[in-house]
């Protein structure tokens, strides 16, 4: 027992270790490349200092970080089995009868550890920032243009009170600093979708949980239009969910998607993004320690197998692989060509099934 426990601290230690050092590579790496891109964006912008434009760099490396944590993984836990391979270590615990799934076990659960960490706890930090990145890109290299926008159409919103009944928005112009509708239309319906009433307006401000309908007239079935000069409606609305709904889910922390994604459905904008997101913040620590199972498969075995060229090969052609399918399989997400579900926990299924079956093959074959 007390050789299984320093076995698997020594094991954790050294996977630890070696990821560490890969992801703070990498973090450099892709730091300097995004720093770069913004010099190259920023063209001659006079507001666009080196300072800034390192500033916006920094906002934006936590949201870098968590898309390359997967890939650190995977090439921290090749060179940590490949170290333990190279200096005999893993042959000695092979012939003191531990198996490749007692040494695996430490590396899985500090995967699974750091995936926990990365979701629940930089996730909502990484959030915060890349929305303050947003910002200074709209207002430096996009030279303020906003984040609201409307369609050909016009904004439509949809929203529904405590009876049940369901209220349609719609507005022709909007002023974004101060969340005003111009020239509104509100169509009711009840819990039956049977349209009920109809308000046509000059403006709508949300203010204090509520609509301020000035200057505008209510038609009712068989009766006389009625008008009035001002009409506050409840809304669950806000301006700052309103504002976000058009900005990234990346831009959303782990723990306000659920609740925003159910106000999103509500009021009739578009979640698909957001669940999406959602679901793949989930998978992410299961999609980590399916990456230790990958890249076990290239390294464990690798003195017998052919050198460190098939451990990098495999490594590269793994994390290409992987980063090809997620993308296909979250576009098919987004498109509703598949589940989002399914779509967001592809990517780690396939990677899990994978590895546990190059496993058993090579090791229990």
């Amino acid at each position: 027992m007390q050789l299984a426990k320093t076995l698997s601290s020594y094991i954790a230690r050294q996977f630890f270790a070696w990821f560490s050092g890969v992801f703070m590579a990498m973090v450099i790496v892709t730091f300097l490349l995004d720093y770069l891109e913004l010099i190259r964006r920023s063209g001659t912008r006079m507001q666009a200092t080196l300072w800034v434009l390192l500033e916006m760099a920094a906002l934006k490396l936590p949201h870098t970080a968590q898309e390359v944590l997967p890939f650190a993984i995977l090439f921290g836990t090749m060179l940590a089995f490949w170290r333990l391979t190279r200096n005999h270590e893993l042959v000695i615990a092979r012939a003191a009868g531990v198996s490749v799934w007692q040494f695996l076990t430490p590396a899985v659960l500090v995967a699974l550890l750091v995936g926990i960490i990365a979701v629940a706890v930089f996730n909502p930090v990484a959030s915060l920032m890349e929305a303050a990145y947003e910002r200074l890109e709209s207002r430096i290299l996009r030279q303020g243009s906003d984040q609201l926008s409307l369609s050909d159409s016009g904004l439509w919103l949809r929203q529904s009170d405590q009876a049940g009944n369901q209220i349609i928005i719609h507005a022709e112009k909007l002023a974004p600093r101060d969340l005003i509708l111009d020239t509104v239309t509100l169509f009711f319906f009840n819990d039956l979708t049977r349209f009920t009433s109809r308000i046509d307006a000059r403006t709508a401000k949300l203010e204090n949980g509520d609509w301020l309908i000035e200057a505008g007239i209510r038609s009712l079935p068989n009766e006389p239009p009625e008008p009035f000069a001002e009409l506050r409606l409840p809304t669950t609305l806000t301006p700052r969910k309103i504002e976000e709904s058009f900005a990234s889910p990346d831009t959303m922390s782990f723990w306000d998607l659920p609740g925003f994604i159910t106000l999103l459905e509500q009021s009739g904008f578009p979640a698909q993004r957001h669940r999406l997101h959602f679901n793949v913040l989930l998978a992410r620590p299961f999609l980590l320690c399916a990456m230790v199972l990958v890249a076990a498969t290239f390294s464990l075995r690798m003195q017998r197998r052919g050198g460190a060229t098939l451990m990098i090969v495999g490594g590269v052609v793994s994390g290409f692989l992987l980063y090809f399918l997620s993308d296909i399989v979250f576009a098919f997400g987004l498109s509703a060509k598949v589940p989002v579900t399914l779509a967001a926990w592809t990517p780690t299924g396939v990677s899990l099934i994978f590895g546990a079956s190059m496993l058993l093959h090579l090791e229990d074959g």
